[in-house]
């Protein structure tokens, strides 16, 4: 459809979201649907504490192990009781810790999934039910970017926080404790103050680092945005010559990218390097006590060796603690943008208990002093009142610009007038459900974007349970049968991205073809032989005038010989009507419409002697 298009992006709409939200908000945000698995939750922290109950008691068994080879040699009980006894509990210990972990997971996978796949359903969901006002200014690539980092990121959160976050707090506790109560508190404070530094440490410096990383996904979100623009509009490219100006725009996208992806990748470093400084001393201090307590003789050997076993252990997860942070805030980020696509409110949403419209049989529809903009500062529509009687047909013509596709966006009700009100069957169409509407009505745009899919598909999506006869019977019906059988594929043939396999004047015979199946009540023809040469529009319009026989039809119209056999005829000029009346009561009249007719007869006339 053309007319007056809203495509400010300095008139955002009313509900568009005022930042991001804390990582704990989001956290809330996620656990409901976590939640609805609560009992594989409860199970799958079980097994992290029994994961972790088993890996603190490896270096106990060891200590032990050690601290019993001082058995005399030739004693059987060398042979007999370590063997048997310690090597086997160490053994099973191990064993202990890999099958809890792989519990955890076999249990845990689940609720992760379906936490994945129910958010995933629901975004995609509300961005169908956003506003018209939102796809117009939306950047595809940059969006689907972010669902698909937000959908990933569901995983990799739930990953890091359950698989690694909490189990170290839990060996940490649990260290802390034996090293308090069974050796110096001395051991406690190091390992204590060590651990708040390492974290402290590395969390400071993952902050300042994430700018990086965020720039890095602004440079990947806009690299992937020009991408995929540049694809979507191959044909424009190659019109004007422009493969190189594209190769540099989206060139600048990814030098940003490098740029902050070596800024990010040197700070890692850095924050590595601190940590690893920060483990050297605080295992060197560990050890240096235990050897002073060996020596002492306070302390086995089989004590320094716990106590080292304690250190490797705990400080082995550490060492990914800032790989692990910075992800777990990425990930917070990235599940962020896709929640906040989540509440990003409609601009027109159903009135609360709206029923679905009503229609039986014929139905009329009316536009009651309807004003409409866009844009606050630019008028579109002034006090439009017309009526559409059951089963009649209105066209509305007029220069571009006028208004006239305007109708029809608020007929389907894409946006809400600001004034007035549109009935159809007598029914306010804000008070009954938007889905009644829109299957009330029927439209042959006059842009017709298709599915990459077959031929039949697109077709059968005015009505996806019809057979293939019925489909077949609607492409008969818009001329396109002959076409489709031509082809070696038939049906089956594919028609490319938006339907770029297929000439305009193909493509809209299948936009015919799938509102004939549709079969709505209401049907608009927004220039709908627009693409087709003379004799196909000819064939054509007697075949919508046959389909729209019985029903409630709009015609927006540029070329008037296309609507001389409308009910009524409306005149539209700077968002008015400005002259109404059948084909003869206009040309008598000799207002505005029979200049047009007058001037597009002069042109046709024209036009072959030119040719």
């Amino acid at each position: 459809m053309r007319g007056a298009r809203s495509l400010s992006s300095s008139h955002p709409a009313p509900d568009a979201p005022t930042g991001p939200r804390s990582d704990w908000r989001t956290l809330a945000r996620l656990l409901p649907y976590l939640w609805q698995y609560k009992w594989r939750v409860l199970a799958a922290l079980a097994f992290v504490i029994g994961a972790k109950v088993a890996n603190v008691g490896v270096p106990v068994l060891l200590k032990n192990l050690i601290d019993s080879m001082t058995i005399k040699p030739g004693d059987p009980a060398a042979v007999l009781v370590v063997p048997a006894g310690l090597l086997l509990a160490y053994g099973l210990l191990r064993l202990m810790t890999s099958l809890f972990t792989e519990l955890r997971e076999l249990v845990f996978a689940k609720a992760t999934q379906g936490a994945s796949r129910q958010i995933a359903l629901q975004t995609f969901e509300h961005l169908h039910a956003l506003s018209l006002r939102f796809h117009l200014e939306r950047q595809t690539g940059g969006m689907t970017r972010d669902i698909e980092r937000g959908v990933r990121g569901i995983e990799s959160l739930v990953s890091f926080s359950l698989y690694s976050i909490v189990p170290t707090l839990i060996e940490v506790a649990m260290v802390l404790t034996i090293l308090a109560v069974k050796f110096d508190a001395r051991f406690a404070w190091i390992t204590g103050g060590a651990l708040l530094l390492y974290i402290g440490f590395t969390v400071a410096v993952t902050e300042w680092r994430t700018k990086f990383r965020r720039q890095a996904n602004e440079a990947d979100s806009s690299a992937h945005t020009k991408a995929i623009d540049s694809l979507l509009n191959y044909e424009t490219v190659k019109y004007f010559n422009n493969e190189g100006f594209e190769a540099r725009r989206y060139d600048e996208s990814l030098e940003a990218l490098r740029r902050a992806r070596l800024k990010s990748q040197t700070t890692l470093s850095m924050l590595n390097t601190g940590q690893q400084l920060i483990i050297a001393v605080g295992l060197v201090a560990m050890l240096w006590l235990a050897t002073q307590g060996v020596v002492d003789g306070r302390l086995t050997l089989g004590d320094l060796v716990m106590v080292n076993a304690f250190m490797i252990q705990l400080y082995i997860p550490l060492n990914f603690l800032g790989v692990i942070y910075r992800e777990i805030k990425q990930n917070l980020t990235d599940l962020d943008k896709m929640f906040t696509l989540i509440d990003r409110e409609r601009e027109v949403a159903d009135a609360s208990g709206a029923q679905a419209l009503r229609t039986n049989g014929p139905v009329d529809v009316r536009f009651e002093h309807v004003d409409f903009a866009y844009e606050p500062a630019r008028p579109i529509l002034h006090g439009i009142s017309f009526e559409i009687p059951a089963g009649k047909t209105v066209a509305v013509v007029g220069p571009s610009g006028s208004g006239k596709s305007t109708l029809a966006r608020l007929l389907y009700r894409f946006y809400d007038p600001q004034q007035g009100r549109i009935l159809i069957a007598g029914q306010d169409i804000r008070h009954v459900t938007q889905a009644s509407v829109r299957r009330a009505i029927g439209i042959v745009p006059q842009d017709t974007v298709l599915f990459n899919d077959s031929v039949a598909y697109n077709i059968r999506y005015g009505r996806p349970e019809a057979g293939d006869a019925e489909v077949e019977q609607a492409a008969r019906a818009a001329h396109i049968h002959d076409f489709i059988a031509s082809t070696p594929k038939g049906y089956t043939t594919m028609v490319g991205e938006r339907g770029l396999k297929l000439s305009g004047g193909e493509k809209q015979r299948v936009a015919i073809a799938r509102t004939l199946l549709k079969d709505p009540p209401v049907l608009i023809f927004d220039e709908a032989t627009s693409a087709l040469d003379s004799a196909n529009e000819r064939a054509i319009q007697a075949e919508l005038k046959s389909a729209a026989r019985g029903k409630t039809t709009l015609v927006i119209a540029h070329r008037l010989s296309t609507v001389v056999d409308a009910h009524e005829i409306l005149v539209m000029e700077l968002g008015r009507i400005i002259e109404r009346g059948t084909h003869l009561q206009l040309l008598a009249a000799r207002g505005r419409y029979a200049d047009m007719w007058a001037l597009q007869q002069s042109a046709e006339k024209l036009a072959p002697a030119v040719a």
